[in-house]
C-alpha cells in the first residue's frame, strides 16, 4: 500500500506565526491578492446577494479560471443574475494584465472596467459588460472570520494547500442591475463575500465536499465537509461557524464537529452518492450543543464535468476515466439548540447547499471499507 500522505487545517501558534496571522481576528492585507498568478497558482473574489422577491445576484473577479490553474494570468470577471421565476442571464468579461490590478494590502482588484473594492467591513463591487452590468454595495453585520488559519495544508512538507476567507459572512446588499436589453432593478437583501487562493489545482488535492451557508431565524451557519483525495487517505476536514444576532458564538477551532450524513442514494445523472438529509453536530465553547440540518426537497443544478468542458478537455477526461460532477440542492436547514440530548429551541428556512466532486464514484467509500478490515 502507499504511504499516505499529510493533510492538516492547523490552528496551532507556530502556524500562526509563520503564516503572520492573528488568531480570532482578520486583518485587510489577508483579503488582497495573496498569490502570484504563476503556474498552479488561482485566485478569486466571489460576492452573492439574495433578495426578498427571490432574485439572486453572483458576481466572480478571477485571476485566472479555475480549470485552467496550470496556465497563465487570464483575468476574467464574470457576473449571474437569476430571476425569481428561474431565467438567467450571464456575462463574461476578459481583460489583459495591463487592464487589471490586484493589491496585496487590502482587496482592490480590477479586471477592465469591473472591480471590487473593500475594507472587511464595507465593499463597493462593480461589473460592465456589453449587455449587463451592475453596482452592489455590501456591509457586513457579522465580522470577517475564517476557519483556524484559513489554509489546509496537502503533503508531508505542506507544500501544497487550499484557503478560504469568509470576509464578510453576512451583510446587507443593494444593488443596482441592468440586464436582457437594458431592463432595470434595484435590488435590497442580504449578501456574502469570500475569497479563495491556492497553489495548485483543487482537483489534485480534494476528492468532494459538502458546502453550505445558511441564515436560519436570526442564527447563520457557514457549514463544510472536505473529504481530500485517495493519496492523503481521504482525510476528512471540518469547516464551521455558526452566529446568532450578529455575534459568533462559535466555530470549530475547539474542534467538536461531527458530520452525520443520512438517506444516501446514487444520482441518475451524475452517478455521484448523494445524501437526502446532512447533519452537523456542534458544541460551543459553552458547553452549548447544536444540530443543524439541511434537508434536501430539490435539484437546482445537476453537471457532469465532462459535459461542459471544452471539447478536447472533455475527450481527454473521458479517456482517463475523470467523472467529477457538481450538485445544487434546495430545501429547508434547521437549527436546534439541545439541552441534555432534549431539543429546547428549532427554527427553519428555506437553504441552498451543495456537493462538489471531482474523485471517482464511491472511492472514499471503498477505501474505508478496506482500512475497517
Amino acid at each position: 500500500m502507499k504511504k499516505i500522505l499529510k493533510s492538516i487545517h492547523p490552528d496551532d501558534d507556530l502556524h500562526y506565526e509563520k503564516m503572520g496571522l492573528k488568531r480570532g481576528e482578520v486583518e485587510q492585507w489577508e483579503d488582497g491578492s495573496r498569490v502570484d498568478g504563476s503556474k498552479g497558482n488561482y485566485e478569486w473574489w466571489y460576492f452573492d446577494s439574495h433578495y426578498p422577491d427571490g432574485t439572486v445576484l453572483v458576481l466572480f473577479l478571477f485571476s485566472k479560471m479555475p480549470i485552467a490553474v496550470d496556465g497563465p494570468i487570464k483575468p476574467i470577471a464574470t457576473m449571474e443574475l437569476t430571476l425569481p421565476d428561474g431565467r438567467k442571464f450571464s456575462e463574461d468579461v476578459y481583460a489583459t494584465i495591463e487592464e487589471s490590478h490586484y493589491a496585496k494590502d487590502k482587496c482592490d482588484v480590477r479586471i477592465g472596467e469591473c472591480y471590487c473594492r473593500g475594507d472587511l467591513k464595507h465593499y463597493e463591487v462593480c461589473f460592465r459588460g456589453k449587455e449587463m452590468s451592475a453596482n452592489l454595495t455590501l456591509d457586513g453585520t457579522i465580522r470577517a472570520w475564517r476557519s483556524q488559519t484559513g489554509s489546509i495544508f496537502f503533503g508531508d512538507n505542506e507544500e501544497h494547500y487550499f484557503a478560504w476567507l469568509p470576509a464578510i459572512p453576512e451583510g446587507v446588499a443593494v444593488a443596482d442591475v441592468t440586464f436582457d436589453g437594458g431592463k432595470a432593478l434595484h435590488l435590497e437583501g442580504s449578501g456574502y463575500h469570500d475569497h479563495n487562493w491556492g497553489n495548485i489545482s483543487m482537483m489534485k488535492l480534494m476528492h468532494h465536499w459538502y458546502w453550505g451557508r445558511a441564515k436560519i431565524g436570526d442564527y447563520k451557519v457557514i457549514s463544510s465537509w472536505i473529504t481530500a483525495e485517495k493519496k492523503y487517505g481521504f482525510k476528512e476536514h471540518g469547516v464551521f461557524m455558526i452566529a446568532k444576532g450578529g455575534e459568533i458564538i462559535g466555530d470549530n477551532s475547539n474542534h467538536t464537529l461531527k458530520f452525520l450524513p443520512e438517506e444516501r442514494y446514487i444520482d441518475s445523472h451524475t452517478g455521484k452518492p448523494v445524501y437526502n438529509r446532512v447533519v452537523y453536530e456542534y458544541t460551543t465553547d459553552g458547553d452549548e450543543d447544536y444540530r443543524i440540518i439541511y434537508e434536501r426537497e430539490g435539484d437546482i443544478n445537476k453537471t457532469r464535468f465532462v459535459d461542459v468542458l471544452p471539447k478536447p478537455l472533455g475527450l481527454l477526461a473521458r479517456l482517463i476515466g475523470f467523472d467529477g460532477g457538481y450538485l445544487r440542492f434546495e430545501g429547508r436547514a434547521t437549527v436546534e439548540r439541545l439541552s441534555d440530548d432534549r431539543v429546547i429551541e428549532s427554527v427553519s428556512d428555506p437553504a441552498v447547499w451543495e456537493l462538489m466532486y471531482f474523485g471517482k464514484t464511491s472511492a472514499d467509500e471503498i477505501y474505508k471499507a478496506k482500512q475497517a478490515k
